[in-house]
């Protein structure tokens, strides 16, 4: 019992940094109808200046370098990739978010080379232990880091000029635009904010306990996207939900991996895919996904 409690706590804390990349994705569509698949590239960039930076200028100056880096990519993607596509099909625009994704893991993966780049941070390798169950400092941190983060984005959502112009341009941009709200100026702040996102999960996803920047690690990033889909294109409460299925998901099958060995060793990355694929089967649009979403 006491392994399931630990292996059910280290799935949530995966969760939410999940829930806070998925929560990315859902920004830029909500703001671009775009789906962004460059997001494995953007956590990798953060990560990989951050361990450029801290032997430099510190950490959490090289953080604050590395978020000003990758909001900068975001909104320069938004402003010369994505806006002057903008009246082209779903499918295109997702294709390039992915030609920029290749472009820029290869660069970074030559960067980083076949060892790695480790990501020492400031709470290093203690574990918080509570009885029997014994967790990183790291995924606690993150955890509360992330909840607090989840929270203003909600009420900012709710409460703030932004947010009201992020649902409304969500809703219907043509009569966003007719109301006077910047739709370019939504989408633009979209992809800046996921590119926010990307660095600060990005940070929790690379120190301890994983192993630092690798070449893998855009692909782990990755797992966010069944957090997205499972939870729905357009719903922000659903990467959050999504995210912390998909931690939990992934967390259970690494702990209990000999009871699927005849799978083999790696099914743990396999298991957010086959999570969403049984949700999906089940409703399309997936949680909390509205039934209007086209296609991609």
């Amino acid at each position: 019992m006491s392994t399931f409690i630990s292996l059910l706590a280290a799935g949530i804390s995966l969760g939410f940094i999940y829930a806070l990349l998925a929560l990315g994705m859902v920004i830029v569509f909500k703001s671009s109808e775009v789906v962004n698949f460059a997001l494995g590239s953007l956590v990798v960039m953060g990560a990989f200046a951050v361990s450029e930076l801290d032997n430099k200028i510190g950490f959490f100056p090289a953080c604050a370098c590395a978020l000003l880096l990758v909001m900068a990519v975001g909104g320069l993607t938004e402003r010369f990739l994505i806006r002057p596509a903008r009246r082209a099909s779903a499918i295109s625009l997702a294709l390039i978010t992915l030609g920029l994704d290749i472009v820029l893991v290869t660069e970074l993966t030559r960067r980083i080379g076949v060892n790695g780049r480790s990501l020492d941070a400031p709470w290093g390798s203690s574990s918080l232990e509570l009885g029997s169950v014994v967790l990183p400092w790291g995924r606690v941190l993150a955890a509360v880091a992330v909840i607090v983060i989840l929270v203003a984005f909600f009420v900012a959502m709710k409460y703030t000029v932004w947010g009201v112009a992020m649902r409304a341009v969500a809703e219907d941009p043509h009569t966003a635009t007719l109301m006077g709200i910047k739709v370019t100026r939504v989408s633009a702040t979209g992809w800046v904010l996921a590119g926010a996102f990307s660095v600060i999960a990005g940070v929790f996803l690379t120190t301890f306990p994983s192993a630092g920047v690798e070449s893998t690690t855009a692909l782990t990033a990755l797992a966010a996207l069944p957090a997205v889909i499972l939870g729905g294109l357009d719903s922000p409460a659903g990467a959050v939900v999504g995210g912390l299925i998909i931690g939990v998901a992934q967390a259970l099958t690494a702990g209990y991996i000999e009871h699927f060995s005849f799978l083999g060793n790696n099914f743990g990355a396999v298991a957010p895919y086959l999570v969403m694929f049984l949700v999906l089967v089940i409703r399309p649009t997936g949680i909390f996904g509205s039934k209007e979403l086209s296609r991609v």
